[in-house]
C-alpha cells in the first residue's frame, strides 16, 4: 500500500535504538581456554548461587541486564519507538502497531517475504522509499533498523486512518476505524471504500492483528497524553428542541436489522423544520448519500489540540454549499427522511479527532 508521505520534524531527542541482532564469529578453543575452563565453570556456578539467594548486588550479578522484556516478551527498547510512532494519529495506538509487526514477522529482523519484503515491518522497498526515513539518527534509513521500520508503519497506517475516517465521514463506509484503517492496510482503500465496509478479503488479517492486541495491551500504558477534552456544553443546540427519539451506543438499525454503534443522536423534529450549526466553523462536505441521505459536515477547528466536527444528515434540503463559513445558528439544511431513515427526524453527530462520540455532554452543561 503506499500513499503520499507525510513529512515530521525528527524529534530532538530519539529514543534509544534496537538492539540490533549480532553474530559473534566461533572459535576453536585454545590451551589457555582448556586449562582454565573448569575453573571458570566452579566460579559460575557459586556465583550464580550468591546471586540467588542475595550474596550479590543485582547490578554486579554475572550477565545480569539493565533491559527487561516487556508486553509480548519484545525488548522493552521498542517501547519508546511504539509509543512516539503511534503519537501521529489517534486511531493508531502503540499496541495495534505491536501487534502487526507480531503478524508480519514475528518481530525477526531477517525475515523475507516473497515480494522482497525487508525487516520486522516487512517493508517492500517501493514502500520504504515512500515512508521510510532516518528516524533514529544512525545516519542511515533502513528497513532493517528497527525503529526506522516502527516510525515507518506508524506513518503508513495513521495516513491509512485519515483516509478511512474520511470515507465514514461522508458516508461512505462504516465500521470501526481501526479495523477500517487495517483493512486498507491489507487490501487498500479502494477496496475499502468499494466494500463500503471491511473487504471479506481483509478479515483474515483483521482477526489475525485483533488476536495479538491482548498480547501488547501493556504498550500502551505509557502514554502520556491520554483523556480527552471535556465538552462544557460548547455545542448549541442543532435544532429548536432535542427531543431524543434514538441515542447515541449500540443499537440494531430499524431498517437493516444490523446491530451496530449509532453514532450520532437522532431528535425528532418535524419535516422541513430548520437546523442549524452548532458552532462557528467552515463546510466540508454537503451531498447527498445512500445511508445519510442529504448531509453536512461542519469543521470547527480544534479544541484542546484536536479536530472537532459536526455532521447533519437525513435533510430534506441543504442550504450550505462546501468551502462556506457558517455561524452558530446558520442554517445548514431543513429537517427530512432522505437515505435509511423511517421519517423525518435529524441525525446529529460529533467526531472529536477523528472519532464519533457521545454528542449529549457537548450540549449538555455537566453537573
Amino acid at each position: 500500500m503506499s500513499d503520499e508521505q507525510t513529512v515530521e520534524t525528527p524529534p530532538q531527542q530519539a529514543p534509544a535504538s534496537p538492539p540490533e541482532p549480532s553474530t559473534p564469529r566461533r572459535r576453536g578453543p585454545g590451551p589457555f581456554t582448556l586449562l582454565v575452563l573448569p575453573g571458570l565453570l566452579t566460579l559460575a556456578a557459586v556465583t550464580g548461587v550468591l546471586a540467588l539467594t542475595g550474596g550479590l548486588p543485582e547490578d554486579l550479578t554475572p550477565g545480569g541486564s539493565t533491559q527487561q522484556d516487556t508486553a509480548g516478551g519484545v525488548n522493552a527498547t521498542y517501547g519508546p519507538w511504539l509509543r512516539k510512532s503511534a503519537e501521529a494519529c489517534t486511531v493508531v495506538t502503540p499496541s495495534v502497531l505491536a501487534a502487526q509487526i507480531d503478524q508480519l514477522t514475528g518481530w525477526d529482523n531477517d525475515s523475507g517475504g516473497p515480494s522482497g519484503e525487508q525487516g520486522i515491518a516487512a517493508f517492500t522497498d517501493a514502500g520504504w522509499r515512500t515512508w521510510g526515513k532516518d528516524d533514529d539518527g544512525n545516519g542511515r534509513s533502513s528497513p532493517r533498523d528497527q525503529a526506522d521500520a516502527i516510525m515507518a508503519l506508524g506513518r503508513q497506517d495513521c495516513s491509512l486512518a485519515r483516509k478511512v475516517t474520511d470515507l465514514r465521514t461522508d458516508g461512505t463506509v462504516n465500521g470501526d476505524l481501526v479495523d477500517l484503517t487495517l483493512a486498507a492496510y491489507a487490501v487498500g482503500t479502494d477496496a475499502v471504500a468499494k466494500a463500503g465496509k471491511v473487504p471479506a478479503g481483509a478479515q483474515t488479517y483483521l482477526g489475525e492483528v485483533k488476536a495479538r492486541f491482548a498480547t501488547y495491551a501493556d504498550f500502551d500504558k505509557e502514554d502520556p497524553g491520554g483523556g480527552t477534552a471535556q465538552a462544557n456544553a460548547i455545542l448549541t443546540a442543532p435544532t429548536t428542541t432535542l427531543t431524543v427519539t434514538s441515542p447515541y451506543g449500540s443499537r440494531k438499525h430499524p431498517l437493516t436489522g444490523v446491530t451496530k454503534l449509532h453514532t450520532g443522536v437522532d431528535f425528532g423534529a418535524p419535516q422541513g423544520a430548520q437546523v442549524s450549526a452548532a458552532r462557528d466553523g467552515t463546510v466540508v462536505f454537503a451531498a447527498l448519500t445512500s445511508a445519510y441521505g442529504n448531509r453536512v459536515v461542519i469543521d470547527h477547528g480544534t479544541i484542546g489540540g484536536k479536530r472537532l466536527e459536526t455532521t447533519y444528515s437525513h435533510l430534506s434540503r441543504i442550504d450550505v454549499t462546501v468551502g462556506q463559513s457558517v455561524r452558530t445558528g446558520t442554517s445548514v439544511g431543513r429537517v427530512g427522511s432522505t437515505g435509511l431513515s423511517t421519517g423525518p427526524h435529524l441525525h446529529f453527530e460529533v467526531i472529536y479527532d477523528g472519532y464519533y462520540t457521545d454528542p449529549m455532554p457537548w450540549l449538555t452543561a455537566s453537573g
